[in-house]
């Protein structure tokens, strides 16, 4: 039994399927069941379908209404969905997001509600579904597992913009040798989750990936140049203001739940440890996956690995990262399933790629009721797997991937 965890054969196409199919007809049928037993626009918890979609339709409203200051003030966009929503206990759902986000939030509250939200997440998923396609390797159970990936269902029912966050993240890495322009472009355009930028200046600067450093940097500042002609500068103290209710309540407080969050600052405060001490514990974090993924780059690592830590450190480099975030594992456990699939695998590393995968349905509960960061502990081994197979890797094949 040891051996067959050893060496992974205990994954087969067929089950690898069976399993995806499994999962996906549960998270389909609890999805279904929870939207269709509660209001018009509620579930059957009294909150909007599609729970976070709300903040991003509202605050699109609330743009094209002409307050495109007032959806960065809590008070204000608050007020405005308990109002949209006909229900003064609501639950809320805030604005988090640096303004240039606003031009799809505003595409996307043109529409009524639902139908925005059915657009949103059906674009979205199939943008998601093409760069994991783009980069696995061409096998047919490989759309079975990306499609049935359990952070997958975490996201539907969020009505959140993870998949445009690990479609973008996906593509950008995939293209970084083939189109670096363009690569360069999609890692900008992730500006809109900054949080998730920490460890990608590692890749591309010591990659020596320069045209796609100018790209994204470029991007970066055409955007906010855009939005600021187009909402004027005020927009970034509205901005600034919001950050800091989302970073003192949202984050430091932890009024979401320390469990949805899976970072290791949720851990350590979720087991009681004041602010300064978290940030400390996530300082250490962040510093040790910056410090990994620098030398596995400086030392030439083959590009899917890279592409692997490179998703996989974005969250652990994170103090904000919530379970639905963990979709960008999905960019990871491609990657890694590409380059095993080429070269081989190294021991153990399917049987971890697919507790990686299945991670993301037990996250929230393990922690909420055992205060044991699954999430982290999970995107940290993957993390510390692949660093050090890339580290241990021959001389000969450094050498080979540097001259290719």
């Amino acid at each position: 039994m040891l051996q067959l965890f050893r060496t992974g054969d205990w994954i087969t196409s067929t089950r690898a399927r069976t399993y995806a199919a499994m999962i996906a007809v549960i998270g389909v049928a609890g999805l279904v069941y929870n939207w269709t037993t509660g209001g018009q626009l509620t579930d059957n918890l009294g909150r909007p379908i599609g729970t976070d979609f709300a903040g991003m339709w509202t605050a699109g409203r609330m743009l094209l209404e002409g307050n495109p200051y007032g959806l960065f003030d809590p008070e204000q966009h608050f007020a405005y969905q308990r109002a949209f929503f006909g229900d003064p206990g609501i639950d809320v759902y805030g604005w988090h997001y640096p303004p240039f986000f606003l031009a799809i939030a505003a595409v996307l509250a043109s529409p009524p509600y639902l139908p925005a939200l059915v657009v949103w997440q059906a674009s979205s998923f199939v943008f998601y579904l093409s760069a994991m396609r783009a980069i696995a390797p061409p096998h047919k159970a490989l759309l079975f597992v990306a499609a049935g990936f359990p952070a997958v269902f975490v996201t539907l029912g969020h009505g959140h913009n993870a998949f445009l966050t690990a479609g973008l993240l996906g593509f950008g890495l995939f293209f970084l040798d083939r189109r670096p322009l363009l690569a360069g472009v999609l890692i900008g355009l992730l500006a809109y989750k900054p949080q998730f930028g920490l460890v990608l200046p590692v890749v591309l600067v010591l990659g020596g990936h320069w045209r796609a450093l100018a790209a994204a940097a470029s991007t970066v500042l055409v955007m906010s140049a855009a939005v600021t002609l187009w909402l004027g500068p005020g927009v970034w103290s509205a901005f600034l203001d919001g950050a800091s209710f989302t970073k003192t309540v949202i984050l430091e407080q932890g009024v979401t739940g320390w469990h949805k969050i899976q970072s290791m600052f949720s851990a350590l405060r979720s087991l009681g440890a004041p602010v300064h001490a978290a940030y400390a514990g996530q300082a250490i974090v962040t510093l040790a996956v910056i410090a990994a993924l620098a030398l596995v780059v400086w030392r030439r690592a083959d590009a899917r690995l890279v592409a692997a830590l490179a998703a996989s450190g974005a969250l652990l480099a994170t103090p904000y990262c919530l379970d639905y975030d963990m979709t960008i594992l999905g960019v990871a456990i491609a990657f890694a399933a590409a380059h095993g699939a080429e070269k081989g695998f190294a021991p153990w590393e399917k049987t971890l790629l697919a507790l990686v995968w299945v991670t993301p349905l037990f996250a929230r509960v393990v922690m909420q009721w055992t205060h044991i960061p699954l999430g982290v502990l999970a995107t940290g081994a993957l993390f510390a797997f692949l660093s050090i197979r890339c580290l241990r890797a021959p001389a000969d094949v450094r050498a080979a991937a540097l001259a290719a």
